[in-house]
């Protein structure tokens, strides 16, 4: 399979290792925030490929993290929520991770806001049965570093997991999201906690749940990279 990466995050090499560590998938990768956007798949507003006759170039995409705000007014914000369109307009399925998750939820005619930050690993509790979270138990332990959370759900949308700060995963038709990271390991985790402009007892705090029992119970979430694929194989095949 052959999978787009859209690395969204700002010049960290996280992502890229992470992703790449945990997809078996052959990967393209587009440093969004640079301006490199996939080619387009299909026009968001008449739905059809943007080329008579013309197949998807990818077999699915997934949209990483960062550390902007999809409501933030920057330009390759824009071409890449518009791009997004057109791939959901032609059934590419997506998964998007953390800043993917709100992205999606924009795109789809959800709503995010900024709040307080979740920051560290945590308790998450799945709320309904999906193929996603095959052979993953609940409550599990994921990482989660954001301070933008989905508010308001996309029309037609499907919570699949949260937790106390609010919604963790949802799915709607070809989209899979998850607010949490599951690709990340306790560099990255590390990393990012301390990368924060954050007051010192917050650092320290989200720097204590980097235990090995915990980076340990992580490692069922990245079975979601495996299910994503599977669910993207199975429906390529034909009836």
């Amino acid at each position: 399979m052959h999978f787009a990466l859209i690395d969204a995050s700002l010049g960290t090499p996280h992502a890229k290792r992470n992703f790449r560590r945990e997809l078996r998938a052959t990967l393209t990768i587009f440093n969004a925030n640079e301006g490199e956007i996939p080619p387009p798949v299909a026009d968001p507003e008449t739905a059809p490929p943007a080329e008579a006759g013309m197949a998807p170039p990818f077999d699915a995409v997934v949209i990483s993290g960062s550390q902007s705000s999809v409501y933030h007014d920057r330009p390759w914000i824009a071409e890449l929520a518009t791009w997004t369109r057109g791939a959901l307009a032609a059934d590419l399925p997506i998964l998007g991770v953390c800043w993917g998750h709100q992205l999606l939820a924009e795109v789809l005619g959800g709503r995010v806001e900024g709040g307080d930050y979740e920051l560290g690993y945590t308790q998450i509790h799945q709320v309904a049965d999906d193929p996603l979270f095959d052979g993953i138990p609940s409550p599990f332990t994921a990482f989660a570093t954001h301070s933008d959370h989905v508010v308001e759900l996309p029309p037609g949308a499907t919570v699949l997991a949260e937790n106390e700060v609010g919604v963790q995963a949802f799915r709607t038709d070809t989209v899979y999201t998850t607010q949490f990271h599951p690709e990340y390991d306790l560099r990255t985790a590390k990393a990012m906690i301390e990368s924060k402009d954050l007051p010192a007892h917050d650092i320290q705090r989200a720097l204590q749940t980097c235990t090995t029992e915990n980076v340990q119970k992580a490692q069922v979430a990245t079975a979601i990279f495996r299910n994503f694929e599977d669910q993207v194989a199975a429906e390529a095949e034909p009836a």
